[in-house]
């Protein structure tokens, strides 16, 4: 028997219209920066989708947009400016940049009160140390996907692959703040087939294509498909690629109770978070009270 696919597009559209019912409630609207530098393709898709799903949410989008020529310094001051502005509640600099731009010097310069991607030194302490604060949006979608299929996680044996900063660790953090009990696997992780069979939710963040297969997955295990893979599709045409995860996905259907696809998964819940975090740090900068609508997040 398949097991179920975990609707991410679903699950995503729910948190946006809990975003939308908060900022109705709140006495002025919040405020959301994205900086973009260069011309990367996907990043300027990315942009355009976050500030497209900004304002139908009723927030205001402000997109700044720099030449990939633009140096260092000239990032750094504008991101301190946006910093600085009072009108402004969330700054994301969609990453990855320019390489002559050195992503830890700009990230640093981020209000830790605005940093809605969660991705500042200060906002990792704060996760680690289990204090209020801004936490990545990747793997809070990862939870929330989790929940709606194991509400309580307390307890449950949850082992993600992958040590990244930006996913593997802060989710390992956060399923531990869920009393969750974690294991964090790896490349190195001596018979890692097994590891992964031990898990009641297993979490693929390594960014290699369909590396976890269906033997890899306890019978009714839950399973989190981070990964975004383009890969060659000779099925669709001479040259064509189509996207797949860390998962291989027909496999595990068959045999965990849950499975989220890729595309189609945690990918739509990263920006629904954005906007999640955006609200909350606006009501954390001014004193607002957060809208019941989000305060059970």
């Amino acid at each position: 028997m398949s097991g179920r696919i975990i609707d991410g597009k679903a699950v995503a559209a729910r948190v946006r219209a809990d975003v939308a019912a908060a900022v109705k409630q709140l006495p002025a609207q919040p405020a959301l920066a994205v900086v973009l530098v260069g011309d990367d393709p996907a990043s300027q898709v990315y942009v355009a989708s976050k500030g497209k799903m900004t304002t139908e949410v009723g927030m205001r989008s402000v997109e700044i947009r720099l030449p990939k020529e633009t140096t260092q310094d000239e990032l750094i001051a504008r991101v301190a400016a946006l910093s600085a502005d009072p009108e402004i509640d969330g700054i994301l600099v969609q990453l990855p940049l320019p390489k002559h731009i050195s992503e830890p010097a700009v990230l640093a310069v981020i209000d830790p009160m605005k940093d809605v991607d969660g991705l500042t030194e200060a906002s990792a302490g704060k996760l680690v140390l289990g204090g209020p604060g801004l936490r990545p949006c990747t793997p809070v979608g990862c939870v929330i996907l989790a929940k709606t299929e194991r509400p309580d996680l307390t307890g449950a044996n949850v082992v993600v692959i992958g040590r990244s900063i930006l996913v593997g660790k802060p989710a390992a953090l956060l399923f531990l703040e869920q009393n969750a009990t974690v294991t964090i696997a790896h490349s190195k992780t001596r018979d890692l087939k097994m590891v992964c069979r031990s898990a009641d939710i297993l979490v693929a963040a390594v960014g290699r294509p369909e590396m976890v297969r269906g033997d890899w997955v306890r019978p009714g295990a839950i399973v989190i498909d981070v990964g975004t893979n383009r890969v060659p599709a000779p099925e669709k045409g001479e040259g064509k690629t189509k996207l797949v995860g860390d998962v291989c996905f027909p496999e595990a259907i068959e045999v965990a109770a849950a499975v989220t696809p890729s595309p189609g998964g945690v990918g739509p819940m990263t920006i629904a978070c954005l906007l999640r975090n955006t609200v909350l740090a606006a009501c954390a900068r001014r004193g607002w009270t957060v809208p019941e609508a989000l305060a059970a997040g």
